[in-house]
């Protein structure tokens, strides 16, 4: 018999807020994060804005030491796994660690640190690159820092899918349970990778938006004005248990993880599929998985990057994948408000489809005044939408032609 997968904790760290329900007020109400660029100057690029996590303070949520052996990534994902922890009201005794595991996904890992000791090497030479350059840039080293703070003695897993990275730990931590191997998996997604050489080589794909007098309105996924996504970072983090073991300690469960599903395009190092056809088999593997119909879906937290290409081909994947259902469904792109993740799209994704099963509550798509000709699904333009629902999917899409696609159902 499959053991259910159900979430009860939550946490987040992003660039509308330091927790999970400052966050989610602010993505509800349509609120941007998106801003001129503090953390270094960036004048003399042509991208002078993204999506900053501000004002966090990693005392706030570890020990200075602890803290100097985490990139900012794994802080993130520290502090935001530990808000899940205390949510779910998570307390694990010696015998129940070596059955509760990570799965924390990244984009680039600690590439922050890469970057800072390639400088101290040219700059201050070899014996000044710090001696935990290594465990600081390593992408396992989120799951790996979260498995040390809570004590979790299970599998720490460390997806790396480029910017669909983060929808693969809520498949593995899906898998971990219903086969029952794990009882608990605290699983998501961080980045932090805001540096004036990854703006530099994005903006020179012609990835990013380059309104740089208007930060908030920048993000603009599905409208015809759209000319790129915007740089992001930030963490979320989710408690996933065992039906029985929820049950059994009478807490909150917010919702089912019902499975996923996962292709790749085999394709080009980053242009979709032009009709969809990839994502679109991640969708319907998803639903397979699930159990879940195509009609069932209310909600699709969509990839919305705000890229030409992206919006037309997640368009055209919804629509093979839902068929006419597809234009009776709600899709929202909560990028328009916190910008593109990468590693941590995907958890952030979830969150939305999360939060809108238990409130009824879909956040919108702010920016899109003027849907683009081949974008005509429902996108919430501009402000929220009470609905109710019963399921709910969200999807990530990678460099690589990598695929993802999460189904989330309300618990009965």
């Amino acid at each position: 018999m499959t053991t259910k997968a159900v979430i009860t904790g939550i946490g987040a760290i992003t660039p509308l807020g330091l927790t999970a329900s400052e966050s989610w007020e602010k993505l509800r109400l349509g609120h941007s994060g998106v801003s001129h660029i503090t953390s270094f100057d960036a004048s003399d690029l042509d991208v002078q804005i993204a999506a900053e996590v501000k004002g966090f303070l990693p005392d706030n949520y570890m020990d200075l030491k602890a803290s100097r052996r985490m990139s900012r990534f794994a802080q993130f994902c520290v502090a935001a796994a530990k808000e899940a922890a205390q949510d779910a009201k998570l307390e694990l005794t010696t015998e129940e660690k070596p059955r509760a595991a990570s799965a924390i996904a990244t984009g680039a890992g600690g590439i922050l640190n890469t970057f800072e000791e390639m400088g101290n090497y040219v700059t201050k030479g070899p014996s000044r690159v710090s001696p935990f350059f290594i465990p600081l840039m390593a992408p396992n080293m989120g799951a790996c820092q979260v498995a040390m703070t809570l004590g979790l003695r299970g599998p720490a897993l460390a997806s790396t899918a480029a910017c669909a990275s983060g929808l693969y730990s809520f498949i593995e931590a899906q898998q971990l349970i219903s086969s029952g191997m794990c009882d608990v998996v605290l699983a998501g997604g961080g980045e932090a990778a805001l540096h004036p050489v990854a703006i530099a080589a994005l903006s020179n794909m012609r990835a990013l938006s380059r309104n740089n007098n208007d930060p908030e309105g920048a993000s603009r996924p599905f409208d015809q004005e759209r000319d790129g996504f915007v740089f992001g970072e930030g963490a979320v983090v989710f408690v996933i248990e065992s039906e029985e073991r929820a049950l059994r300690r009478n807490t909150k469960i917010y919702a089912e993880l019902l499975g996923g599903g996962l292709s790749c395009d085999a394709n080009h190092i980053t242009a979709p599929l032009d009709d969809g056809s990839g994502a679109a088999q991640a969708i319907e593997s998803a639903l397979q998985i699930g159990g879940v119909e195509a009609t069932d879906i209310s909600y699709i937290s969509a990839h919305g990057t705000g890229t030409a290409l992206n919006d037309v081909s997640e368009t055209k994947a919804i629509k093979l994948a839902l068929g006419e259902h597809a234009n009776k469904v709600a899709v929202s792109a909560t990028k328009s408000m916190v910008g593109h993740l990468l590693g941590g799209a995907g958890a952030l994704g979830v969150f939305s489809c999360v939060k809108a099963i238990e409130e009824g509550i879909i956040p919108p798509t702010i920016n899109l005044h003027s849907p683009a000709e081949d974008c005509d699904l429902d996108y919430v333009p501009l402000k929220a939408r009470d609905r109710e629902v019963n399921y709910a999917i969200t999807n990530g899409f990678g460099f690589g032609g990598q695929n993802g696609c999460v189904l989330l159902g309300k618990y009965h």
